[in-house]
């Protein structure tokens, strides 16, 4: 028989009879009334994002709203936070695939942040089949065996967050009225009409994250989304909780706002510090004073990172919500001890320092670094869930703390030819479907690509673009390393037996998007329609 689609209903993908168990036809109709109630607001927000950029070119300068004043200086608080988000310690995320769910709830981590977005490369296959892990893990029926061993959850497994895709992304396999689907709305609402009551039967649930808003009106689109949601599935208003990645530099001066709007539906903010990054870039990339080190030197402790870290502590406890703090992006390295030892004291020097500052938790990207993290934090916690009473008054952030942007060197033929070497390597893996890649003992994901790129172009455009040997970063220096990374890469890859021909193509789309005169929004924009 053929999949039963709602009036005004196409989906240009293969359809499984084990995919019909997710998209069936109530499914289908609950996610095309949220489409047709949303999408519009969704297309003129994302419309007011061009126009700012173009604003941000010609000089203007992010600041605290003035018509929202009134918001900063209210006496509010969100809505309690249920009691299975109380303590968030150490959250692990990854992307939604069997085995990573199975080993991350398993984790020993309070919460499982599983990713439909940065970590997860959208080929159709894994955006239906992580919907089919997630109802199974829910639950608890998922298992997976590999190579004589089988996966299975324990009687005790981390509380599950889900993030959606952001604002930026469409869901192209599925059309309502000839108009694609918000890449968000679809993966929200398939996940929140197949799981939402069991969750709430279960005690723990539905939790998401939401990422890359740039606007406390788009934070206003998510909650008027999670009401409308709510009513058509019978559901309390107020169920949903969902914790927002600041991670652009327009979001950082309407915390406050973002907590506003969804203060119903609320469960804190998370320093989001690898988009972070790739946001100020964006945003300031035609600035000629503008210009950052080697990624490598930007870390938590510069000026405009410490300074967007303090403030989003300050802003959730004022407000009793949670804050979370981001990803150190080291991992373990299981065949040297000693870099081992370095990674491991980075890890836990990054959460000694969350912990110390009032966060309430931080995140990890392997099950490995659970107990090293959660050390540091209960070092400073003891018994308590979390830290929310810490109130951070003696923080002062301006707008130009925010902007302080240093270091500004040094910037190094080795990084340029990191940043090259990671952005081959990590389109080439997204384009092959995997989006959540180790790399030189660091653990990769889209953010951290854009990241590369993006400082590559702006280095070209900069006059302070300058290596530390006194060579300018030219288009023509960048494609002459291109090759080379290019080499590199596919000598690493073909010795664990990858293809390569996914990495040659990423060095032709990185150099491209490197060295050409416009800036793409969105690297992840042009490598999705390249996708099948």
């Amino acid at each position: 028989m053929a999949l039963q689609l709602p009036a005004g209903m196409q989906i240009t993908a293969p359809v499984t009879p084990e995919f019909e168990a997710i998209l069936t036809p109530d499914a289908l109709a609950f996610v095309a009334k949220l489409h047709r109630a949303f999408e519009t607001r969704r297309q003129e927000l994302l419309a007011a994002r061009v126009e700012r950029t173009k604003r941000l070119d010609a000089g203007e300068r992010p600041d605290f709203l003035p018509e929202t004043r009134h918001i900063r200086e209210g006496k509010w608080t969100i809505a309690p936070i249920p009691k299975a988000l109380e303590c968030r310690r150490v959250e692990i995320t990854g992307p939604v695939e069997r085995k990573m769910i199975i080993n991350a709830l398993n984790s020993g981590a309070d919460s499982y942040m599983t990713d439909f977005e940065d970590s997860n490369s959208p080929v159709w296959e894994n955006q239906i089949q992580g919907q089919i892990n997630l109802y199974d893990a829910i639950r608890r029926q998922i298992d997976f065996d590999s190579n004589g061993k089988r996966y299975a959850l324990k009687e005790k497994v981390a509380t599950l967050v889900v993030r959606p895709r952001g604002w930026h992304l469409d869901e192209k396999h599925v059309l309502v009225d000839g108009q694609r689907m918000s890449g968000g709305i679809f993966d929200f609402g398939l996940f929140l009409f197949h799981n939402a009551k069991e969750q709430i039967a279960r005690g723990a649930g539905p939790f998401f994250y939401l990422p890359k808003m740039e606007s406390h009106l788009e934070a206003r689109l998510w909650n008027d989304i999670f009401c409308l949601a709510q009513d058509e599935l019978g559901i309390p208003r107020g169920t949903i909780k969902a914790t927002v990645l600041i991670e652009t530099i327009l979001a950082s001066f309407e915390m406050d706002e973002i907590l506003y709007e969804l203060r119903e539906h609320s469960s804190g903010l998370n320093a989001g510090r690898w988009d972070y990054i790739f946001s100020c870039i964006k945003k300031f990339k035609v600035d000629k004073n503008f210009c950052l080190a080697d990624r490598s030197k930007i870390t938590m402790t510069t000026p405009f990172m410490r300074a967007y870290a303090l403030l989003l502590l300050k802003t959730c406890h004022k407000r009793n919500a949670p804050a979370i703090g981001g990803m150190s992006a080291l991992i373990p390295i299981k065949n040297d001890p000693e870099k081992n030892a370095i990674a491991m004291q980075g890890i836990i020097n990054d959460k000694k320092r969350d912990a110390t500052d009032g966060y309430d938790g931080g995140w990890v990207a392997h099950p490995g670094l659970v107990e090293a993290a959660m050390a540091e934090f209960t070092a400073v916690l003891g018994d308590k869930p979390n830290q929310i009473d810490k109130q951070r008054n003696d923080v002062t952030v301006t707008g130009a703390d925010l902007m302080n942007f240093q270091p500004e060197a040094p910037i190094t033929e080795a990084g340029v030819r990191n940043n090259i070497n990671v952005g081959i390597h990590y389109l080439g893996s997204w384009l092959a479907g995997n989006g959540c890649v180790p790399i030189h003992n660091l653990m990769e994901d889209a953010a951290t690509a854009e990241i590369s790129r993006s400082q590559i172009w702006q280095w070209i455009r900069s006059p302070k673009g300058v290596l530390e040997d006194g060579r300018k970063v030219t288009a023509e220096l960048v494609r002459s390393f291109t090759a080379d990374e290019l080499t590199k890469v596919c000598k690493a890859v073909s010795a664990q037996g990858e293809n390569t021909s996914t990495y040659e193509r990423a060095a032709q789309i990185f150099e491209n998007m490197s060295t050409r005169e416009d800036f793409t929004e969105f690297l992840t924009l042009p490598l999705y329609e390249e996708m099948a």
